[in-house]
């Protein structure tokens, strides 16, 4: 029996607000095309320019956010996509066409990079050594680059993109997110986690 289809429309998030795009792309479940898991709002070449500019704003407050705050808010994400990987493992797999047990299995593993890397965020320690030139002293130390453009592939919908998107964070950056058109659900997924979580553990992302 296949799901219930849905003409339910999901919006952009930019700047802070959930807003309409140029157009949609409807989501459809490849393993039975009568399934419309939703409609998904596309950006206009003039929202992405929005999302950059609102990027570059928001990544100068989460650099110089405390590393306890950078923590807080990646593990808090990974907790809430591990408490909710068959919920969010069946969306996958809904619309990615792979198995419930990997699609449990993707969201499950993308909650322990968040952990992985936010436990990263404590452990940076910076090197220093002895040039070969008398008096000069070496020092190598981490330091963000600004914003990060992702865009992840339909294979692994949730992985690929965390695997960038979480290690970038935890040094930083912020994140513009481009998810392939043909699995947009667990990119907004993810995007609705992250937002909510900023709030719950009343932290700055981007």
């Amino acid at each position: 029996m296949s799901q219930q289809s849905t003409t339910t429309a999901y919006s952009l998030y930019i700047d802070g607000q959930w807003v309409s795009g140029q157009g949609n792309v409807a989501n459809i479940n490849p393993s039975d095309t009568r399934d419309v898991i939703g409609h998904y709002a596309q950006a206009s070449v003039d929202q992405v320019a929005l999302a950059i500019a609102a990027a570059k704003r928001g990544q100068i407050q989460w650099a110089t956010s405390g590393l306890e705050q950078r923590y807080s808010v990646l593990m808090t994400i990974g907790d809430e996509l591990i408490a909710r990987k068959t919920e969010l493992g069946k969306l996958l797999a809904r619309e990615e066409g792979k198995t419930l047990a990997e699609g449990i299995g993707e969201v499950h593993r993308s909650g322990q990079f968040f952990h992985y890397y936010g436990a990263e965020v404590l452990r940076q320690i910076d090197e220093r050594a002895d040039s070969v030139r008398p008096g000069v002293e070496i020092e190598v130390r981490r330091e963000p680059v600004g914003v990060v453009g992702v865009i992840s592939p339909w294979n692994f919908p949730l992985a690929t993109a965390v695997w960038k998107i979480a290690p970038a964070l935890a040094f930083g950056n912020s994140v513009v997110f481009k998810p392939a058109n043909l699995v947009p659900g667990s990119a907004w997924a993810l995007a609705r986690s992250s937002i909510v979580n900023r709030f719950r553990t009343g932290r700055s992302t981007c």
